[in-house]
């Protein structure tokens, strides 16, 4: 199913999706860095205490309405005439990235609430390496749009 009222819009909504998927793909590099730095502090402290605030604000006031508005526009655009080649391999590829991408964001708000409960068991090099998931998929959905 198509909209084609959508059509002369198409570059203004393809405009908000860049800009909302690259302030999702902003907080989706920084929070596990955060993570990285929380675990090198004693859990009550003051500094855990201020880093609590920090990865909450990230998460429930850029990274979660980045995501939703980059579904919303991104919807749009698949609803768009033309926007899509279901037939094309990037699309499916794109999709697939996205769902890896929005699981992982799953995890940083699992991870993010271990960290508010003082309940962390993961360690520092976990985060280290969970740090790249984000630039591997960004990699992967870009690619899959520009080439």
């Amino acid at each position: 199913m198509t909209i084609a009222a959508l059509t002369p819009y198409f570059h203004i909504l393809l405009a908000f999706h860049i800009v909302s998927f690259t302030a999702w793909m902003a907080g989706m590099f920084y929070l596990p860095r955060l993570y990285v730095y929380h675990c090198q502090l004693a859990p009550g402290s003051a500094e855990s205490a201020r880093f609590k605030v920090m990865e909450r604000r990230l998460l429930q006031q850029i990274i979660n309405p980045a995501m939703l508005s980059t579904f919303f526009f991104g919807i749009l655009l698949i609803l768009t005439p033309g926007a899509v080649n279901w037939h094309a391999a990037w699309w499916w590829t794109k999709l697939t990235a996205i769902l890896l991408m929005t699981g992982f964001h799953g995890n940083l708000s699992k991870w993010g609430r271990d960290f508010l409960n003082d309940a962390n068991t993961k360690s520092e090099k976990f985060y280290r390496i969970a740090n790249e998931i984000p630039t591997v998929l960004f990699v992967i959905i870009v690619f899959c749009v520009v080439a």
